[in-house]
Formats: C-alpha cells, structure tokens, sequence
C-alpha cells in the first residue's frame, strides 16, 4: 500500500486518519490498519483493506463475480464492450485522466477498473462484497490499481482526494439509492472533479420484465440453488428467446418475455459467449436484495440537489447521469 493511497484513508466511523499497526507487520504482509488514537482497527487481508463484515446484503454479487471473475472484462472476451459502455456513459477525455486519481464504486470484477487503468490514472476499486478479490486476482499486474472492500453509506477516504468517480450498475441495487448517490460528490476534488452513475431506468415498461414477478422467490432463494437452477434454464430458455427475437415487428417484444438475458443482436458474442453471458445476467436480474430503477427526472434531481454542475442525464444504454464539481 503506498504512502499517497494512505493519506487519502479515512476510518469510517471516526473519519479520523489511519496507519499502519507496527504490531500487525509480518515481514511483506500487513495485518492492520488502525487510528490515531488506536480506537478503531481495520484488517488488511491479501493486500486489501477490509472495512466491512465478511457477509453483508451484497453476497449475491461477491459470488456472481468469483464465479464469472473474467467473463466481462474485455482481456478476456477480446471485445470492446466494456470499453464502449464506459466511455459512451462517462463522456470523459481519457488524456485528462492519466495521472489523476479515480474512484470506482462497485468494481465488481474490474471490468471498468480495468478501463480506467489503460488511460494511466490512479484507480481505487472499491466493492461492498468478496468480488474485491476476484478484482485482485484479474488485475493485480497493474501498479496503479488500489483495492478496497468498503461500505458507500461510509466511503473510508478523505473527502475532495478524488478527480473522478464513478459507479456503473451499482447504485440500483443499494438499500437507499439516493443516500447512496448523495455520499459520491463529496469525493471529488473541488476543482472540477467528475462524477458519473448509472442506473436501471424506471419505467411502465421495465416493470413488465419477468425479472420482476419473480424477484419476490429469486431474492430470497439461496444463491447458490438459485445458480444451479439458472444453469439448468438458461439452455433451455434463451434458443425460445432467440427464435422469437426473429419474429417480425414484434420480436423485440416477444423476447423480453421469457426470462432470460438475449444479448444477441446487441453485443458482438459468440454463441459460447451469449451463453455465457445469459447465466451470469440472468442471475444478476434474480438475485439482488435490492433492484430499484430511477427516472431521469429525479436522477437529474438529485445531481442539482448536491450542486454539482454541468449536469447531463442521458439514456446510454442504461440512464446515465453525469456531471462536474463547481
């Protein structure tokens, strides 16, 4: 851990500064963080500081990500989907990156950490749940990337240390998604820091999706007999899906009611990858605690009431809203 990520540390019950404890020094492995005043004291395990409890409403995403650790990150898929999600909702100039610092909120397995690392920045990859270390193990060679298991209702860093935050398909399944948001801006740098999230969009619409009348049973079914029976549909439901993509005029519509995620026609994968990628985010869809979409209205809404300027929301691919510190 370098010198210049600790400066920006901050104990998240005290917002007091954090070292390291000289007692939980090992030769090369760090064991502690702890305050000043040595009230509050947070372990680091496998490089990464932990300051949240090792089973937390998140669980669902800590096993989705160890599960299918590589599956979206563009070194792996050999596809620029990440890539184009990223900087279609960010809008930012990747030259104005490198070199700054970068927050990420919900890395999940780092398909964007890994984004934002090609342009040169600082990048610290926060996670509520265990898809930290599916994180590490994807991009551990790159000497920039800092890992945190933290909690966004008490962001353990020092406030205005960052140049650019985002938070892509994360806010949504928070238990209060506008407290969430509202701990973002406070991040950046008071000189012209950036913000960018996403979010599901709330509409008549979406709430016709299958996710949604079966969410009630999925969200409480464990998680790993909910995979088990993902596995088994997903073969079996997402030809239906397909055939019926092909139906004229309405096909669009006929797909979105067999519930499964079709990719075909909308992402460049292979038959292997659509598979793939249909049983990762079907159990996305299914298993959340929490899934709550927003409107551009109050997305919009929100961004003025933190004073940030600048402001766009826009639909790209998901609704985004993006915009500056003053």
């Amino acid at each position: 851990m370098i010198a210049s990520l600790l400066e920006k540390l901050r104990c998240p019950v005290s917002a007091q500064a954090l070292a390291i404890d000289p007692a939980g020094v090992t030769g090369r492995d760090v064991g502690w963080l702890q305050t000043v005043d040595g009230r509050f004291r947070y372990p680091i395990r496998d490089g990464i500081p932990r300051f949240v409890a090792e089973s937390n409403y998140a669980d669902n995403f800590g096993f989705q990500w160890n599960v299918f650790a590589r599956t979206q990150l563009d070194s792996h898929s050999g596809l620029p989907i990440s890539r184009n999600r990223f900087w279609n909702a960010t809008g930012w100039d990747p030259s104005a990156m490198r070199g700054k610092w970068v927050l990420d909120v919900g890395c999940g397995s780092g398909r964007f950490a890994e984004i934002a690392l090609s342009t040169g920045a600082h990048v610290v990859a926060l996670d509520y749940s265990s898809a930290v270390d599916a994180c590490r193990a994807n991009l551990r060679q790159h000497p920039n990337l800092h890992i945190i298991q933290g909690d966004v209702y008490a962001l353990p860093f020092a406030p205005g240390c960052f140049d650019f935050v985002y938070s892509l398909g994360v806010l949504q399944h928070t238990p209060d998604v506008q407290r969430a948001f509202s701990a973002l801006p406070i991040m950046l740098s008071s000189g012209g820091g950036r913000l960018c999230v996403d979010y599901y969009e709330k509409s008549f619409k979406s709430r016709l999706l299958p996710k949604y009348w079966l969410r009630p049973v999925t969200r409480r079914m464990d998680k790993r007999q909910l995979f088990s029976a993902v596995q088994r549909t997903v073969p079996v439901l997402l030809p239906v899906s397909r055939a019926l993509a092909r139906v004229p005029v309405i096909g669009a519509l006929l797909k979105r009611l067999v519930p499964v995620a079709n990719y075909e026609g909308l992402l460049p994968l292979s038959g292997s990858q659509l598979e793939e990628w249909a049983v990762l985010d079907t159990f996305d869809w299914l298993s959340p605690t929490f899934d709550n979409p927003q409107t551009a209205k109050t997305v919009r809404r929100w961004f003025e009431q933190t004073g940030m300027v600048d402001i766009e929301v826009l639909k790209a691919g998901h609704l985004v809203g993006r915009a500056r510190r003053p």
